[in-house]
């Protein structure tokens, strides 16, 4: 899938000062993780660089090594690749399923964060517990990555697919199809978003939809939220990288507000609990969109995580905020999917 993007030839011009002391109040093994490497200049990589850095990186997450930050998957959960096979492409799938199951269990679809790097892999952690004390099957999405010729909307598209899939093969994957709930984190929130709109639009069936450290405004007002100037410097997400992100996500000629949850009609929508860390360039995203959904009616749930930045679920091994967000993700799906 190709689009006219060009490669961002300059930085934003309202780059606000960044302050040294927006990091000393991040963990100090966040502090120690991110201070051992540069600050990768997105914009001045060219299109062969970018996909090649994604690699890289998706390769050092996935080491056993990382665990150590990632997090240790629970005993109680098996995890398998599976290919979901399309009639244009087929989409490999990370799967997670309680040990010892035998009865039909709700589905989960839960979509990894990242945009241009993320793999399912780094969320072992959180799925395998999700699917173990859940009692769930969860099926992460390994969905193309973004690049100049990749939009965001092919992540999206993938997301969406791998749902009706699994939907529509609901005895072969041992699903309950009255009991799914949809996840994502960062990036991929915006892709589980869109997805429950889009489920909404068609007449199907949610329990409910959990979004972490949620980004749903690729317009240029992405960069105008307070906690985006506030915290514009942080280790793990930096206002730089919100940008670029944003630059590359739409194709030239696309309105931005179509891949804007934050702009759609929110009617109609199931649950939504909102995880939110404090340090975080885009909390001001999620708390917009929490709004915006409780005004539309839907049931509204915020918890928000001092000390703790962007993507910190991801890393239980550095952040300790991490475990109680997970218990309460798990509590709310238990609750939702019952």
């Amino acid at each position: 899938m190709t689009h006219s993007a060009t490669k961002p030839t300059s930085k934003s011009t309202s780059k606000p000062t960044i302050k040294p002391a927006t990091k000393h109040r991040q963990p100090l093994g966040i502090r120690v993780l991110y201070g051992l490497r540069k600050e990768p200049d997105f914009f001045a990589m060219s299109p062969a660089e970018l996909i090649a850095f994604g690699q890289a990186q998706n390769r050092i997450v996935s080491s056993p090594l990382a665990r150590l930050a990632t997090g240790f998957p629970h005993r109680g959960a098996s995890i398998s690749w599976q290919d979901v096979r399309l009639p244009d492409r087929t989409i490999r799938v990370r799967v997670y399923r309680p040990v010892g199951a035998s009865a039909t269990l709700p589905l989960v679809v839960h979509v990894h964060g990242g945009g241009y790097v993320g793999t399912a892999v780094q969320c072992d952690w959180i799925n395998s517990h999700v699917a173990a004390r859940v009692r769930a099957v969860v099926v992460s999405v390994e969905h193309r990555q973004m690049d100049y010729d990749t939009p965001l909307a092919a992540a999206v598209d993938d997301g969406w697919d791998v749902y009706r899939h699994v939907l529509r093969h609901a005895g072969e994957w041992g699903i309950d199809p009255g009991r799914i709930a949809l996840a994502g984190e960062s990036a991929g929130s915006m892709v589980a978003a869109l997805s429950v709109l889009r489920a909404r639009d068609a007449g199907l069936s949610l329990r409910a939809q959990v979004l972490v450290n949620p980004c749903v405004d690729l317009t240029p007002t992405a960069l105008d939220y307070k906690s985006m100037a506030e915290y514009a410097g942080t280790p793990n997400l930096t206002r730089e990288g919100v940008d670029f992100f944003r630059r590359i996500a739409i194709p030239d000629g696309t309105d931005p507000r179509e891949l804007s949850p934050l702009y759609a009609d929110l009617t109609g929508l199931p649950p939504t609990l909102f995880v939110i860390p404090a340090l975080d360039p885009v909390a001001d995203h999620g708390r917009a969109y929490a709004e915006r959904l409780r005004a539309a009616g839907t049931t509204v749930q915020v918890n928000e995580f001092d000390r703790a930045g962007h993507a910190f679920i991801s890393l239980p091994g550095l952040v300790r905020q991490a475990r109680p967000a997970r218990d309460r993700i798990v509590e709310f799906l238990r609750e939702q999917l019952s």
